[in-house]
């Protein structure tokens, strides 16, 4: 690996009449950008990257840091405000973890239960504490499927459906895998990780039950699949600049005002645990996404949903590379 870090972003070149289909993927490095393809002829974008990621982040690494001890690379950069900033990839697979930060659960079980009149606050968060310790201890993951055409960049427009009024942010760190797993152990996990990215995995939470069908449980389609409602990006992180992804800070503003500011060792099941689980029933591939649930401070705690004219900034922090930062504005589709 480099000795300094850098991230990895996708991005479209402009003219004065527009954008153009040149997309190329950077090496990002503070607020400047190095094709990749220059860099590493052997793996112009992501997705040559993640084939055979182990070697070829070495050698990705070994090219930055000869690069920046000469004069080229101050020759290959240009200010990453000279293009537009695109989802950093498109996975192959998306697994999405709900219900996995303690202090996110116990918040939402005591709105449920405030809607339906409960009379004693306290001691519901009581119980919901106390379930949530039970579920850390001897429970499992809860993970589910999301759709690749959810995705939007870090500076789209998130468009507000007609089929629900409840649209609500939900902040989260995902994961990019960069080997294959299969049936891995928790304490191996981590060596199948290529990196970091932020993730914002939006719910219409009055589509998340069918009440024609309260029987069947959620209807996850319905309630997080809509197009722009995963804004990711606009870095992916290599793993070896995120030390312990147990010690980020997540955090999201929404016009200006923190809503979520969490760090992301209050989750119940940590990365390896989501990994060991997900793998444990089918292969995780290189470039799919598992995202790892969000913390506390959603629009349902705040009894305030997204409308148009909003703006979320997100970020998160504590690797020694920047995620950078996203901001997306609702509006009407």
């Amino acid at each position: 690996m480099a000795a300094a870090p850098y991230a990895l972003g996708r991005f479209r070149a402009h003219t004065d009449f527009g954008p153009r289909a040149d997309d190329f993927t950077g090496v990002v490095a503070g607020d400047e950008v190095a094709p990749l393809a220059t860099l590493l002829p052997a793996a112009p974008d992501l997705d040559a990257l993640l084939a055979d990621w182990p070697a070829l982040l070495k050698l990705l690494g070994d090219a930055v840091d000869e690069a920046r001890a000469g004069q080229r690379w101050a020759d290959l950069v240009r200010p990453v405000s000279d293009f537009t900033r695109l989802a950093p990839l498109r996975p192959g697979q998306i697994f999405q973890s709900g219900a996995n930060y303690k202090t996110h659960v116990v918040q939402l079980m005591t709105a449920a239960a405030a809607e339906q009149g409960d009379d004693d606050p306290d001691a519901t968060h009581l119980q919901a504490t106390a379930l949530m310790e039970e579920r850390a201890a001897h429970g499992i993951p809860y993970v589910f499927i999301g759709l690749a055409s959810a995705i939007c960049g870090p500076d789209d427009h998130v468009l507000l459906p007609d089929i629900g009024t409840q649209h609500d942010w939900e902040l989260e760190l995902g994961v990019v895998i960069g080997v294959e797993a299969y049936r891995v152990e928790a304490a191996d996990a981590l060596r199948h990780v290529a990196g970091y990215v932020i993730a914002n995995d939006l719910t219409t939470r009055d589509r998340v039950f069918r009440p024609d069908m309260p029987g069947l449980g959620t209807d996850w389609l319905a309630g997080k699949n809509s197009p722009t409602f995963l804004p990711l990006g606009p870095w992916l992180v290599p793993a070896p600049f995120v030390p312990d992804p147990a010690g980020l800070r997540v955090t999201l503003k929404l016009n200006g005002q923190t809503m979520q500011d969490e760090t992301t060792a209050d989750m119940i099941f940590g990365v390896p645990e989501l990994i060991a689980h997900v793998s444990a029933i089918t292969p995780l591939r290189p470039g799919d996404l598992l995202l790892t649930g969000s913390p506390a401070g959603n629009g349902a705690h705040y009894g305030r949903y997204l409308q148009p004219g909003d703006v979320m900034e997100s970020t998160i922090t504590g690797a020694e590379a920047a995620f950078g930062t996203q901001h997306n504005r609702c509006v009407q589709p």
